[in-house]
């Protein structure tokens, strides 16, 4: 079967965009710590980048059989972005290599709005999004449900199997394969272990990329192949 052509490019934001995932598992694990064991929090949390603060709560609470303070939630999302908006630094490459590609470009994040607006510019990407932007406060159900990815295909004007994503989490890599979407793996954020892109790979990836300078050439490998009508 003749492979979908691309026609438009989505992009993850954090650890994508920007390197942000690390900072905000600092502000996570300092709050959670408070009301579990750091050892075990770390444990029974590795891997879950790509997760909402909500979800993760979640997991504490049921892992734990405890309930945690009602707004600390409100406290770690308002940290953790505070922090993101003054320290965040972009991921490196990111931004030359979105330039190279034409593409349009949207960005679907599981931080809200206005933090994904901040990191985009931090990133020094506002021109080239120019505004597609799609968060999880605007859909029922956040990443790895679909939603976002199904929002920002639909805006954009484009069916789900033309769109090619970027995603670094496990999560992402689901709603967007869940979406209907091809997926490029990265795994260059400072948060990725090393055995991370084996994971990704077994989900599903189309392909792997460890620094944003090889994306333009991966992204147009991907294209040649739709347009040649090679699998």
């Amino acid at each position: 079967m003749k492979p979908h052509v691309i026609e438009l490019l989505i992009s993850d934001c954090d650890g994508v965009l920007v390197d942000s995932e690390i900072l905000s598992e600092r502000i996570v694990m300092d709050e959670l710590s408070r009301h579990a064991p750091r050892t075990e929090l770390e444990k029974l949390l590795e891997g879950t980048f790509g997760l909402t603060t909500r979800d993760i709560i979640q997991r504490v609470e049921e892992r734990f059989g405890i309930t945690l303070p009602e707004g600390i939630h409100k406290d770690i999302r308002t940290r953790a972005e505070q922090l993101i908006a003054t320290q965040v630094e972009p991921i490196p490459g990111v931004k030359e290599a979105l330039e190279r590609i034409d593409l349009p470009l949207a960005v679907a994040s599981n931080s809200q709005r206005h933090s994904v607006v901040s990191s985009v510019a931090r990133a020094g990407l506002t021109e080239r999004v120019a505004g597609h932007i799609f968060s999880a406060d605007m859909v029922e159900h956040p990443k790895p449900a679909p939603d976002v990815y199904l929002l920002a295909a639909r805006t954009m004007g484009v069916s789900p199997e033309n769109c090619l994503v970027i995603e670094d989490s496990a999560t992402g890599v689901r709603a967007a394969l869940a979406a209907g979407m091809r997926v490029i793996g990265f795994t260059g954020a400072s948060h990725i272990p090393p055995e991370h892109g084996e994971t990704l790979r077994r989900l599903g990836v189309t392909a792997l990329i460890s620094h944003m300078d090889q994306l333009p050439q991966q992204v147009a490998a991907l294209r040649e192949t739709a347009t040649s009508g090679h699998a």
